[in-house]
């Protein structure tokens, strides 16, 4: 790694550090729980930018990092661009079952949300 590449790692913390309630707060946000659907649809890491946010771009930075710093998401840097992966891994096997709870959750909601607006 060169010294440029060690000043682009981002900190993140390490399975045993990750709290429930840091992971909870994190996915309470509409917002951020928007990122984490589209991260948990998708096979491949994502970048900042492909998500098309209705906030200015210091929220958006502000919520990537709140996931970040929670342990939902890992984000590594690929050149300029900021990459982003859900830490499934991880948080199944310190909490069973809850992120794959508040996905179906969060699918249930929107879908019962459009029959309502419908």
């Amino acid at each position: 790694m060169t010294e440029r590449d060690a000043g682009r790692t981002l900190a993140h913390p390490e399975a045993a550090e990750i709290r429930l309630e840091g992971v909870l707060h994190a996915l309470s946000d509409p917002v951020r729980l928007s990122i984490v659907l589209d991260l948990a649809a998708s096979a491949a890491d994502l970048a900042c930018s492909y998500f098309d946010l209705p906030v200015t771009k210091s929220t958006t930075t502000h919520h990537f990092r709140v996931l970040r710093e929670s342990g939902v998401v890992r984000q590594t840097y690929r050149g300029t661009t900021k990459l982003n992966a859900l830490r499934r891994d991880d948080l199944e096997a310190l909490f069973p079952g809850l992120l794959d709870s508040v996905l179906t959750a969060a699918g249930a909601e929107s879908a019962r949300l459009s029959r309502t607006l419908s």
